[in-house]
């Protein structure tokens, strides 16, 4: 079939001239290869284009679909190679054609994924310049703004996504900036709406089903949070995050064998930190020592290497550290120098999580006060309250912030230890 589809575009592309009607030919011919291409699988999909490329390397089109394609690939497997990959095939893109709109717009989803959130909002308010209705440019900047902690501008660009586009994508979007906003109804709604939707990848519907089972595990909904992640495994069987939630739920509900496979299973397609720092606690708690160990030495290496390559900013490293009181010192460094390129609230929790257990209250209030502004539902960031304010002696907030938690998930870790 690849052989083909290349001889097919191939042939289209041989055919243009200033005739409209070989013009009108070749672009029904390429909008009928680019059909059949959807139905490929990503992999699939990488070798057409490189094939593409292989024999028409003057064409930019075909190196900008296969640095999508690239991209897409690196969302299934959290793979950064994969944006490495990307990065080369759009730097020669740019070499003959720097104002390559379409090369442009996948420079600000790069930009997103090495989170550097200012250039992207640059490039994502450059490109809508150029094209203002075009419904991506708003979702890149409300993305952007989003994690810069620009919430109002950031609601608006996702507003105007939504206007000039319901889908998956926009629909996703605005799902989310419910559930920061305390509007978990609202939030599960539109992510309803996300998934009914669809998309060509399947991994994007797994992903909005996941993201849908988090918003109901975060709320107690405990049996709609399973149905949830259950169905985008269905969607995805490839889905490293939604076997690692469908582990996080099964550890919370006692199901602590089905915890220890489900995280297996997500470290298998990709071995993030968290799910090391998740099967520690697995083993531990079933008194595997050995595995647990094995599991804390897997993250004391991709520290570091961390270290070792000069990498200063990792929230969620810095979580794990503080969770589990290791290296406090270094969890404090990369919270801290995440503000340099993130200000949003749930950075906010976990820089005040890490002044916390690094003994210094009150910068730990002060940040907390900015993870809290929003009323996001999240448990986390009420448990974190709660043991901050126990150590500084307001024992009635304390109390509060537990009941806060308890009341969106009673199962939530750690909330049994927490003041009543």
């Amino acid at each position: 079939m690849k052989t083909a589809l290349v001889s097919l575009l191939l042939a289209a592309t041989a055919l243009a001239s200033d005739n409209p009607g070989d013009r009108l030919k070749e672009t029904l011919e390429e909008r009928a290869a680019n059909a059949r291409a959807a139905r490929m699988t990503t992999d699939q999909r990488i070798d057409f284009y490189r094939s593409l490329v292989s024999a028409k390397p003057e064409s930019a089109r075909y190196k900008v679909l296969l640095a999508a394609t690239f991209l897409q690939k690196m969302r299934e497997t959290t793979d950064f190679g994969y944006i490495t990959r990307a990065s080369k095939v759009l730097d020669e893109v740019f070499t003959t054609d720097p104002a390559n709109y379409d090369a442009l717009c996948l420079r600000a989803q790069i930009q997103l994924e090495y989170h550097l959130f200012d250039k992207a909002a640059e490039t994502a308010r450059q490109l809508i310049a150029i094209a203002p209705n075009d419904p991506l440019n708003w979702g890149a900047l409300g993305d952007a703004l989003t994690e810069m902690g620009d919430y109002d501008a950031a609601g608006d660009a996702i507003q105007k996504m939504v206007d000039l586009r319901p889908d998956l994508a926009s629909y996703n979007r605005a799902a989310h900036f419910r559930f920061l906003h305390n509007d978990p109804a609202g939030a599960i709604d539109i992510m309803k709406r996300a998934i009914s939707a669809g998309s060509s990848a399947p991994e994007n519907v797994a992903w909005c089903l996941t993201e849908l089972g988090d918003m109901y595990f975060k709320t107690g909904r405990i049996a709609e949070a399973k149905s949830a992640y259950e169905a985008a495994l269905r969607a995805f069987p490839g889905s490293h995050k939604s076997w690692a939630a469908l582990g996080r739920l099964q550890a919370a509900t006692g199901d602590a064998k089905s915890a220890i496979e489900s995280y297996r299973r997500a470290q298998s397609i990709t071995p993030l930190p968290d799910y090391a720092a998740a099967l520690y606690d697995a083993y531990s708690a079933a008194g595997l020592k050995t595995e647990a160990q094995k599991q804390h030495d897997t993250i004391d290496l991709i520290d570091q290497l961390a270290v070792a390559n000069n990498e200063r900013v990792n929230r969620n490293l810095s979580l794990i550290f503080s969770d589990r009181g290791w290296l406090l010192a270094r969890a404090l460094q990369l919270a801290q120098a995440e503000l340099d390129f993130r200000r949003d609230v749930y950075t906010y929790d976990a820089l005040a999580w890490a002044y916390y257990k690094n003994g210094d209250l009150a910068r730990a209030e002060e940040s907390l006060a900015k993870a809290l502004k929003l009323s996001t539902p999240e448990p986390q960031f009420y448990y974190h309250a709660s043991l901050i304010e126990k150590a500084q002696g307001n024992s009635e907030a304390a109390a509060s912030y537990r009941r806060q938690a308890e009341s969106l998930n009673p199962l939530w870790p750690g909330l049994r230890d927490l003041p009543k």
